[in-house]
């Protein structure tokens, strides 16, 4: 590029020039949101005034700002408008009919008792595509109850399969029950999108969390239809698969996973013993379930001698499928955390350089870093000027009368 060219100018995602509005707080909404300014939609995040969305409050906290918020709101807009006035119920209203998309999480319909259901704003915008994510759907005798991550884990039957065996169950640690919202609602959003190109109009959209979770059962739910009863906690171990797990070095654990027979062979070549290959107790994927306790003994024994250095040399030397156990820190600073680019600074109003986590999905065209979560009512006027034409005479007004902040 010569002194006189200019750069070309960066490519902000596939969804660039598609516009969000999102009534979202604490996780599984704003997840859902997140995936979509992730793709290069605005995202126009409404907050109230005083301390916006909940997780702002989420110790702990550094220079007023919480590592939760951090967390699910990179590349989002803050704007503060008080939704309990009719003023701002009125910008809400107006800013819909400017916007593609509403994501919102509050309980069945208090949406609609606002005037900000789909029936009342799509009637201003036939376009918009309207997603509601909530604890158990919008119909069903629960729709209505109050959901939290742990709750929805324990109805789906998640949390009764997680953890060691002959003990309580115990929660996922990364809280999935939240988190699928952020899964189902851009698939629908993007599926509701294309349907748009052909209809011209929007759609609305019922994510409930439950069905997610119960959707992910997968196997295990046709484990249990098969068996007759429910599968029972299985710690790191696999229900059918043997060995797969968590097995000892001398200095931690080590993961070893075989899916397959191939991988069968793989690892008794590299245990030393190639003869349990085509040994018939174990030659099969159904005899090594049957024959668990020996197999995994087998395992341990090879193990618990060596290190969990010399076991990721050696099991990457015969190709067997296995994983140190990370700490999280420790997880964002591997080499292929570092290659992949999953860990970024960008620069954020109050706290300076910080390290932020990067967007999951990449393209064949790169896309510039994500912008730091906003400060709360960051971009307040520059929306209200932006996106609806407001002086700032009119904006102060707005201000003054308490509808924004």
């Amino acid at each position: 590029m010569t002194d006189t060219e200019t750069p070309a100018p960066s490519w902000p995602g596939p969804l660039a020039g598609i516009r969000v509005l999102d009534f979202t707080r604490v996780l599984a909404g704003p997840a859902a949101s997140l995936a979509l300014a992730d793709l290069g939609a605005e995202v126009i995040k409404i907050e109230p005034p005083g301390s916006g969305d909940e997780t702002r409050d989420f110790p702990p906290i550094r220079e007023g700002e919480s590592h939760y918020f951090l967390s699910i709101n990179r590349g989002k807009k803050s704007i503060v408008i008080d939704l309990k006035s009719e003023a701002g119920l009125a910008l809400a209203r107006d800013l819909a009919a400017k916007c593609d998309i509403v994501v919102e999480n509050y309980r069945p319909g208090v949406m609609d008792r606002l005037g900000l259901g789909y029936e009342a704003l799509s009637a201003a915008n036939p376009k918009l595509i309207y997603c509601a994510i909530s604890g158990y759907g919008q119909t069903g005798p629960l729709k209505d109850r109050p959901s939290f991550d742990i709750v929805l884990q324990a109805m789906s039957g998640a949390l009764s399969v997680n953890g060691e065996p002959g003990q309580q169950p115990t929660k996922l640690g990364i809280p999935l029950g939240d988190l699928v919202g952020g899964i189902n609602g851009p698939i629908a959003i993007l599926a509701a999108l294309h349907e748009r190109n052909t209809t011209g109009r929007g759609r609305y959209i019922d994510i409930s969390l439950m069905d997610g979770l119960v959707g992910m059962l997968g196997y295990i739910a046709q484990l249990a239809w098969f068996n007759g009863e429910d599968p029972k906690p299985q710690g790191s171990q696999h229900p059918n698969l043997v060995p797969y797990g968590a097995f000892p070095a001398k200095d931690g654990s080590i993961i070893v996973a075989c899916l397959t027979n191939s991988f069968w062979g793989k690892i008794c070549d590299a245990l030393g013993c190639p003869e349990n290959t085509a040994d018939p107790r174990y030659d099969s994927i159904t005899k090594r379930r049957e024959a668990r306790v020996e197999v995994n003994a087998i395992v341990s024994a090879f193990t618990q001698d060596k290190t969990v250095a010399e076991l990721i040399e050696l099991f990457t030397k015969y190709e067997v499928p296995h994983a140190p156990i990370l700490g999280v820190t420790e997880a964002l600073s591997q080499p292929q955390t570092v290659a992949r680019e999953m860990v970024v600074e960008v620069d954020h109003p109050v706290l300076g350089t910080i390290p932020i986590v990067n967007r999951p999905i990449k393209f064949d065209e790169k896309q510039p870093k994500p912008a730091a979560p906003p400060v709360l009512g960051q971009h307040t006027d520059a929306i209200l000027a932006e996106v609806l034409g407001l002086t700032a005479e009119q904006i102060a007004e707005l201000r003054s009368g308490g509808a924004v902040a």
